[in-house]
């Protein structure tokens, strides 16, 4: 039930609060991505979840930070960024990592040139009235690809996990 409880209403929770914080902020903070990391260990403990297994879960998540890392320090994206993608591929595993990745890249493809695009236009005056759309309308503000990573995670996680494991005990 505990693993049930994590898989289906924490991960989706923090995954939503991941992708309205970064819209609203433009910042991912380390306390959120921390609790999707304990989160999963939690979900692995609670799920009676394999050492074979979590080595592969471990290294979809350290595979990850390294690559999002170099990307960070390239300036291609946040740390915020960074730090969700790495935490979020411990719950997506290794043999799913490839579909979390080109999913996240299909969506945030347009979320991205949405946001440029818009940037080229004057934000319109009610707008004006939100600081969030404000700074995110800022051409030298980032774009907020913490919507895309979470929006994939949703989406390619119930491929992850049997339909056995989303049933009620």
């Amino acid at each position: 039930m505990a693993a049930y409880l994590l898989l289906c209403v924490l991960f989706p929770f923090l995954m939503a609060f991941a992708a309205a914080s970064d819209l609203l902020t433009m910042r991912i903070s380390n306390r959120l991505t921390g609790l999707v990391f304990a989160a999963f260990i939690l979900y692995a403990v609670a799920s009676g979840m394999t050492w074979n297994d979590w080595l592969w879960h471990l290294a979809a998540g350290l595979l990850t930070l390294v690559i999002t890392f170099a990307f960070f320090a390239r300036g291609w994206i946040g740390g915020g960024d960074a730090k969700l993608a790495a935490a979020t591929a411990l719950w997506i595993g290794l043999a799913h990592l490839p579909e979390y990745l080109v999913v996240a890249s299909i969506l945030g493809g347009p979320l991205t040139l949405a946001i440029v695009s818009a940037r080229r236009y004057p934000l319109p005056k009610l707008a004006q009235k939100l600081p969030f759309a404000v700074h995110l309308h800022d051409t030298k503000t980032g774009v907020p690809y913490g919507i895309a990573l979470a929006a994939a995670a949703l989406l390619v996680l119930p491929n992850t996990v049997g339909l056995e494991q989303l049933a009620l005990p």
